[in-house]
């Protein structure tokens, strides 16, 4: 635990506010400073390009991309070497040529996204853990500059396509710890000034506590919400029960499935639309949904190739794993990078909108149960107590009752039986303190029938 993170669990409400606001500030003038609002426009004027246009701005990028990997990064080097690959090959590559090259694993990344995936040339940057959809986060370098150009997508193609913008005031239920742990009391939510943002606690949604969550999206007058699907749902759910109707803009959903049942609860519980979108940390492509309900990949963030068990394009309507390379990030480049993940393309590729941008019908994205406590919380996306600890390559935590957990993790010679405590503190902090933890090492932990690791499983109903 950091100094800071000491400083604010044991500071009164009004310093933690001044904290985040500080935290805010921060990140407001990294990721809407400099060229962000030119990035914006240049993602605007895009957007009405034709198929053919669109192919050939990614060929021009793929190629740039490629020569600056071959030239600077070592293991894309070394690996296209092996490979048979010059640099003049790279010169006039296709679309349809990136097939040859090989893909990149996620265990490639684990391991040398630190060292001889980075690029010699390399901005200042940072590096930052991935939601993880295995359960096991993965380290991604991103740049000031990346993270504009990401923002600026972002806006162009997320807000702006649902009819928002940043400067509006925002609700966010993410992955950030702002409360100490699982018994501490309302308010449940924190300020961030800098950018017109409410925090609100993941970990704390239930129906003794629901009325805080109101009062912070009241007190602030709050124009949309953003953030994890779940625990959006769980609080508009219980605003239904109690029929309360807070009139918003939008809410904007990413990272787990969104279903028509969400949908409809936030609806009710807010009187407007509810906007999809799927991308992640590693910044190597978004799909979003627009005014139309067209849900679109967009094609100047990356490649997306949406593949079956051998390695070739399925049809339109057919489901496939995604393997996607980035665009923005050349500091540490994914490219034909196997993100776990798995989506359907739409059959029929024409857009209600007129844009020609590949649509999507759905996204498999992580796959996990929810896990409920005594109190009537429901908890999701517990990443984060993976996140800094090193030598886990998978992860999977399971529910028998209200107060007995088994934490299953696959590990390399890298990890510390030390951080065996760091797991189970870290996760009863979230959940209770009265809960018994087993934390179990495996060989391997068994993929669903769909290919994919479920990260929770909760056997409290069964």
């Amino acid at each position: 635990m950091t100094k800071l993170r000491i400083i604010y669990d044991s500071s009164p409400l009004f310093v933690q506010n001044f904290l985040i606001s500080a935290y805010g500030y921060y990140w407001k003038n990294r990721r809407f400073g400099g060229n962000f609002k030119k990035q914006v426009l240049e993602f605007k004027s895009r957007e009405k390009f034709s198929n053919e246009e669109w192919t050939k701005y990614q060929t021009l990028e793929l190629r740039k991309l490629l020569i600056h990997s071959f030239e600077t990064v070592p293991y894309y080097n070394s690996l296209y070497k092996d490979c048979g690959f010059k640099k003049k090959d790279f010169l006039k590559f296709t679309i349809k040529d990136i097939k040859e090259l090989p893909y990149l694993e996620k265990e490639a990344l684990r391991k040398y996204g630190t060292s001889s995936l980075l690029s010699s040339k390399r901005s200042r940057g940072k590096f930052y853990s991935s939601s993880g959809s295995t359960g096991t986060p993965t380290s991604i370098f991103l740049s000031k500059d990346v993270h504009r150009k990401w923002s600026a997508l972002y806006e162009a193609r997320v807000r702006n396509w649902a009819g928002v913008h940043y400067k509006m005031r925002r609700g966010m239920i993410g992955g950030r710890e702002i409360l100490k742990d699982s018994n501490a009391s309302a308010p449940f939510y924190r300020i961030n000034r800098a950018e017109n943002q409410v925090y609100f606690s993941a970990y704390h949604i239930s129906k003794s506590t629901f009325k805080s969550y109101l009062e912070g999206i009241e007190k602030k007058k709050i124009d949309y919400m953003v953030g994890y699907a779940k625990s959006n749902f769980f609080l508009a759910g219980l605003f239904v029960e109690n029929n309360i109707k807070i009139p918003l803009k939008a809410v904007l959903c990413s990272s787990e499935i969104l279903t028509d049942e969400m949908r409809e609860t936030f609806f009710k519980a807010y009187g407007c639309k509810t906007f999809n979108a799927y991308s992640g940390v590693e910044a190597c492509g978004l799909i979003s949904e627009n005014l139309f309900g067209d849900f679109l990949f967009s094609p100047d963030s990356g490649i997306l190739e949406v593949i079956n068990e051998k390695g070739f394009d399925v049809s339109y309507g057919e489901e496939g794993e995604v393997v996607s390379t980035g665009f923005f990030n050349y500091d540490q480049p994914l490219i034909r990078y196997r993100i776990g993940d798995r989506l359907k393309l739409s059959q029929n590729q024409k857009t209600k909108s007129g844009l020609s941008m590949p649509k999507v019908e759905k996204i498999e994205g992580r796959v996990e149960d929810v896990l409920k406590t005594r109190d009537g919380r429901k908890i999701v996306s517990l990443y984060k107590i993976f996140i800094g600890i090193k030598g886990i390559k998978l992860s999977q935590v399971i529910q028998y009752n209200y107060h007995n957990y088994e934490i299953k993790i696959v590990i390399d010679k890298l990890f510390d039986d030390k951080d065996q405590e760091t797991i189970r503190n870290r996760f009863i902090n979230r959940i209770d303190s009265n809960s018994k933890v087993k934390i179990n090492i495996v060989d391997d932990i068994p993929k669903t029938k769909s290919g994919k690791y479920k990260q929770t499983i909760s056997l409290l109903d069964e």
